[in-house]
């Protein structure tokens, strides 16, 4: 590794805080990760990695340019470390908090132990990220530089007790006897895709985008954006009761028609002065950046209101089904599927899915998030196994637990090939009987509910109800601080 060397700052040491146990707790927490950070040696393994990634980056953009790539300076190096370590502290300290951007800049601001724990204390000014520079940093490096992370983590945390101990100072290696798996949807931060309602958001977006345009000084001949508004919700009210009619069927087609035909005009209004911004955006106080996102806002509506125009005739007006993989079931987050699952009060789910692999005491050790349509769960076990074997250097876990959905003949023979207690949950009944009966299969089984409460924590504390996008667009990038302002950071 790379030796990196910066000054930590001179910082107050943290008021005395007496009859709080929730504080003392929480301080207790912040302090002990803070330990494993330094400990386990995973900050300056993900500086490291942060910096191969950036060195990557700045090489492939000098190539794309024609340019000689130079390699950063001590100095900007030791800047770009600095900003690492500042944002896997903030990401860190954020989803222990659990609040809103916003509302963690606040509480950062406030709170001496956040400071403290991720590196802001200073004796004479303090400077808190903002809730953006927050939110970035918790893009800035893709999954496998955090995968690699945790993975050491976990390697340290298994290993043996040496000479000098644990070398996390645990008091019993982490177990690693079993492997207990189970798959969940991640539910996407969308309505219901009613298809009229698609349109709806489309127009309000698309209005929302003019106003914006046309409050900074350009503008195009035009009604006031608000009463497209007001036709558009005038339209919806009229649909949604369409279905305590007579003929609502009849109705419904007739409102369609009246709201495409309005999403038309719209559109050629959002056109007209995307166009005008795109030329212009200098006569305006705008700034490039707020111009990029305006026009990416306008664009993205734009590209996908044909489909969802055509997806809402074909089931309206033709009563036509569409394909789940060809329906448009948000104008904002591409990447969300159809997961039907059959679970009580959630016969459908509209999101992705999400795989975690937990050993008995609660740990997660391995994770798989599915962007693209999922496939059945019994094809996530191979896989799981692999990588468990790669991170603990080819050591498979004694057993492995799972509901019936991870039941199948190709996994029954490839637990039984690497010698795995297969604990397993059959689809049979019959042969569920009758593996009931083992003791070992029975406290497993029992066992796993545990993980079904383990998945709703990790959902509703962690992930955020509903959770929030991640999705960032395969050009986004952002300048290192320290680089020079020309390279660019994985987002």
């Amino acid at each position: 590794m790379q030796t990196i060397a910066f000054q930590p700052e001179l910082c107050p040491a943290l008021p005395v805080v007496v009859g709080n146990v929730d504080y003392q707790e929480f301080r207790t927490t912040l302090l002990r990760i803070d330990e494993l950070l330094r400990t386990g040696d995973l900050e300056r393994a993900f500086v490291q990695r942060y910096l191969r990634e950036v060195e990557g980056l700045r090489e492939a953009v000098a190539r794309r340019h024609g340019r000689e790539h130079r390699e950063l300076s001590p100095k900007a190096v030791t800047r770009i470390a600095e900003h690492a370590v500042l944002a896997l502290r903030c990401t860190i300290a954020h989803a222990l908090v659990g609040d809103s951007y916003r509302g963690y800049s606040r509480r950062l601001a406030d709170s001496p132990l956040l400071q403290r724990f991720c590196g802001l204390s200073r004796l004479d000014v303090v400077r808190v990220p903002g809730k953006s520079a927050l939110e970035r940093y918790g893009k800035l490096v893709p999954e496998h530089v955090v995968r690699e992370i945790v993975d050491q983590l976990s390697r340290a945390a298994a290993a043996a007790a040496g000479a000098d101990g644990q070398v996390l100072g645990l008091e019993q290696p982490l177990a690693l006897d079993s492997l207990l798996l189970d798959t969940t949807c991640v539910p996407a931060n969308i309505h219901f895709p009613v298809d009229w309602v698609l349109l709806r958001d489309a127009a309000r977006t698309l209005t929302k985008g003019v106003a914006v345009i046309r409050r900074h000084g350009l503008r195009h001949r035009m009604s006031e954006p608000g009463e497209f508004l007001r036709q558009v919700n005038r339209l919806c009210i009229e649909m949604t009761h369409s279905r305590r009619r007579a003929d609502g069927r009849k109705h419904r087609k007739r409102i369609l028609r009246l709201l495409k035909k309005l999403l038309k005009r719209i559109d050629d209004h959002a056109r007209r002065h995307r166009d005008l911004l795109a030329s212009g955006w200098q006569q305006t106080d705008l700034r490039a950046g707020d111009v990029r996102q305006i026009l990416s806002r306008l664009d993205r509506v734009r590209q996908q209101l044909p489909v969802a125009i055509k997806q809402a005739h074909e089931r309206i007006i033709g009563g036509r089904q569409v394909a789940n993989k060809d329906k448009v079931l948000s104008l904002y987050e591409s990447d969300v599927h159809v997961i039907v699952r059959g679970k009580a009060g959630a016969e459908v789910e509209f999101g992705n899915t999400l795989l975690l692999a937990e050993q008995p005491d609660g740990v997660i050790v391995d994770w798989r998030f599915v962007q693209d349509q999922a496939p059945a769960d019994s094809k996530f076990l191979t896989q799981s196994l692999a990588r468990h074997a790669d991170v603990f250097g080819g050591r498979h876990p004694a057993a492995v637990v799972g509901d019936r959905g991870f039941d199948s003949a190709a996994n029954r023979e490839r637990v039984a090939q690497a010698r795995i207690y297969n604990a397993i949950c059959p689809r049979s009944v019959p042969a569920l009987r009758e593996r009931m009966q083992e003791e070992r299969f029975a406290k497993l089984q029992g066992r796993r509910g545990q993980t079904e409460g383990r998945i709703g924590i990790f959902k509703n504390c962690f992930l955020g109800r509903p959770c929030r996008s991640v999705t960032v667009q395969p050009s986004a990038t952002a300048t290192a601080p320290g680089s020079g302002g020309s390279s660019p950071v994985c987002m």
